[in-house]
């Protein structure tokens, strides 16, 4: 298989990245815009051994999401995918843009419906789809209503497309990791100093006693690609510590 995981090049993918290069498959980051931390990427990973490839798409469109597609079956191999690209787009409900909003909710959420229907003639028996979600689709956080409802859309997606998918024994399920500590944080925050405060607090908060790490949800991606997951479907698995446990 080839391993297609959008977003790859930083943050959460890019962790995922490095976790799924122990298995030997090639991998294929995608990736926005940051040519800069795409390259550091790829050199990242082909030093420690991987053969991996880095593509600049927007798979918010279906025409983005065909060009990434076309890009990782160059090799020919059957594909699994990791969807993790996501746009940060912080709002109130009632003060957001609806263009801004619109293409955020295509970017977190119509965009795996895209993935899925380009990747088709290239997914086959054996073959696994994960879309990284989060707490923010069922439980309400602070100007993450862009995001939040954009996964939601995408947990939804996940159910409807399973019956259509398991008859070709291809499985596809969602991982929500906990606060992880990303420069996106700072976005959604709007600064380093807050987002620093709301890290601290969600470390303090977790049962857990700590911040969710790479290899605490990659683990469970580098599961549900594997043949002993051939039997989980359109299940949302929280990796995050015992986080939003009611006390």
């Amino acid at each position: 298989m080839t391993i297609l995981i959008t977003g790859g090049t930083k943050g959460i993918g890019l962790a995922i990245a490095r976790h799924l290069a122990a298995r030997g498959e090639p991998l294929v980051l995608g990736y926005h815009s940051d040519h800069a931390a795409a390259e550091d990427a790829r050199a990242e990973l082909s030093a420690a051994g991987a053969s991996v490839r880095t593509v600049a798409a927007d798979v918010s469109s279906p025409a983005g999401a065909e060009a990434l597609v076309a890009a990782a079956e160059a090799d020919g191999r059957p594909l699994h995918i990791v969807h993790n690209a996501a746009a940060i787009y912080p709002t109130r409900l009632l003060a957001a843009d609806p263009e801004r909003f619109t293409a955020a909710i295509q970017a977190n959420g119509l965009s795996l419906l895209w993935l899925v229907q380009a990747a088709l003639p290239r997914l086959s028996e054996g073959s696994g789809i994960v879309f990284i979600s989060s707490a923010g689709a069922r439980s309400v956080l602070a100007n993450y209503a862009a995001l939040g409802a954009g996964k939601a859309l995408a947990e939804s997606l996940i159910r409807y497309l399973a019956p259509e998918l398991a008859p070709r024994g291809v499985t596809i399920n969602a991982v929500a990791p906990g606060l992880v500590a990303t420069t996106s944080v700072a976005r959604m925050t709007g600064s380093e100093e807050a987002a620093a405060k709301a890290l601290e607090r969600g470390a303090r908060a977790n049962p857990s006693g700590r911040l969710a790490e790479g290899a605490d949800y990659a683990a469970v991606v580098d599961f549900l690609l594997s043949p002993a997951a051939r039997f989980v479907q359109a299940q949302v698995i929280h990796a995050n510590g015992g986080a939003w446990i009611a006390p």
